[in-house]
């Protein structure tokens, strides 16, 4: 049985994942080990595993790290947020609510970790100079933050791999999961002012605090300011038009982060190691694990299985994959969950000869969305969260539970509407 490279490989994936959940072990550390088991172990060679990792989805992620890295140091998001805030007139409900929108538009064109990480400070800053509880600002910005990264090809890690694994573009997120992503929007945002009505309560003292504000003291590189829009701009034409000129989207984020780095002169030693490289040999060893279990023919199996169960359905499949990847997304790392998930659809395709694109839609929509569930769903709730904790104000998993989950099950009870209506 030892020598059975199927047990060998479900072996290795079981444990490594079992890792990856429990937290105890770095999650990068830990992919990297078990894709390492698998080619020692001789379940698949070294140049087979090197050729299953998906270089479209690395290349995609690297190009954006390294534009959003040199775009973040010219202080514009924080000269956005206290434009925004001061048009608000210190009104904590419409601070609340433009804050949203612009975490979801940042993570739609950006990720939704940076845009966290941008935001939060200075939503921070606001909140306490307008003596407000921070907590119901930061959790409406990451609810925003993740549906907004939902709606496009770069928001959001799983439609990053759902991406370079099946060749659908930029345009093709956007048409598919916009619409349903900004109705998701509108309906969490009118449910969080029922919610939080009570504590939108300031007085007209701190309003003037806040109004005084200097925005332009947070611009810190206008040059640079002025060639990072530019050079976004260009990259996000690239996306729109890259099916079209026959490019990856691979191809557009790294050209777009080579121009930056070339028109900004910024030291590529400095920027490169702010690269999120942990992230990027996560990917790496997952791409491995999940193609160790397809060369053996497990996703092949379960697939057969999961047609089995579902007689074929497209509606039954679709349900089933849209809610199995909310629930899971949300107390585990989407992004293992996906990496196995897409092999399985692309299986299920072969072996039934029907268009599975829907199923694209219903895993991009269940892992991006679900990740709202919990306080761990998704990083930027965890990043969040930890900002809050230093400052004394700790979110408990029940309590971010009790708030969080029902909000996600009605993201999810709309997505399935939009899906059973215009797709099966």
């Amino acid at each position: 049985m030892l020598q059975n490279p199927i047990f060998i490989a479900l072996i290795i994936f079981i444990l490594t994942y079992t890792a990856i959940i429990s937290e105890k072990i770095n999650r990068t550390v830990i992919a990297l080990f078990g894709a390492v088991l698998m080619i020692i172990f001789q379940v698949l060679p070294q140049k087979r595993a090197f050729a299953i990792i998906d270089f479209n989805t690395i290349g995609l992620l690297i190009g954006m790290m390294i534009i959003v890295i040199i775009l973040k140091k010219t202080g514009i998001f924080q000269y956005i947020a206290i434009k925004t805030a001061k048009a608000s007139k210190g009104d904590p409900w419409k601070i609340l609510l433009m804050f949203s929108i612009i975490a979801a538009i940042a993570s739609a064109l950006l990720d939704n970790v940076t845009t966290i990480l941008l935001i939060a400070p200075v939503t921070l800053v606001i909140t306490d100079t307008l003596k407000l509880n921070p907590f119901p600002f930061l959790f409406a910005e990451i609810f925003a933050a993740n549906i907004g990264g939902t709606a496009t090809l770069i928001g959001d890690p799983p439609n990053i791999m759902i991406g370079g694994a099946t060749g659908l573009g930029f345009l093709d997120f956007v048409y598919n999961l916009a619409p349903v992503a900004i109705v998701v929007f509108i309906v969490t945002m009118v449910i969080m002012k029922f919610i939080f009505r009570k504590q939108f309560k300031v007085t007209e003292e701190d309003k003037k605090k806040m109004l005084e504000f200097d925005e332009h003291k947070t611009i810190q590189d206008k040059k640079l300011l002025i060639q990072s829009v530019i050079v976004l701009g260009i990259t996000i034409l690239g996306f729109i038009l890259h099916q079209a000129f026959e490019l990856e989207s691979a191809t557009v984020a790294l050209f777009g982060a080579v121009l930056l780095l070339l028109t900004s002169k910024a030291d590529p030693d400095e920027i490169l190691m702010e690269i999120e490289w942990s992230t990027i040999f996560f990917f790496v060893g997952l791409f491995i694990l999940v193609g160790a279990l397809e060369e053996v023919g497990i996703i092949k199996v379960l697939a057969e299985k999961l047609i089995t169960l579902t007689q074929g359905s497209m509606l039954v499949t679709s349900m089933l994959i849209l809610w199995m990847s909310a629930i899971a997304s949300a107390f585990v790392d989407n992004i293992p969950f996906v990496a196995t998930m897409i092999p399985l659809i692309q299986n299920m395709q072969a072996i039934s000869g029907v268009d599975v694109t829907p199923l694209w839609w219903s895993l991009a929509l269940g892992a991006c969305l679900g990740g709202n569930g919990t306080i761990v769903g998704a990083s930027a709730n965890v990043i969040a969260a930890g900002m809050l904790e230093k400052r004394g104000s700790k979110i408990g998993f029940v309590q971010y539970l009790k708030l969080a989950f029902p909000l996600m099950l009605v993201s999810i009870i709309i997505s399935t509407i939009y899906l059973i209506v215009f797709y099966v």
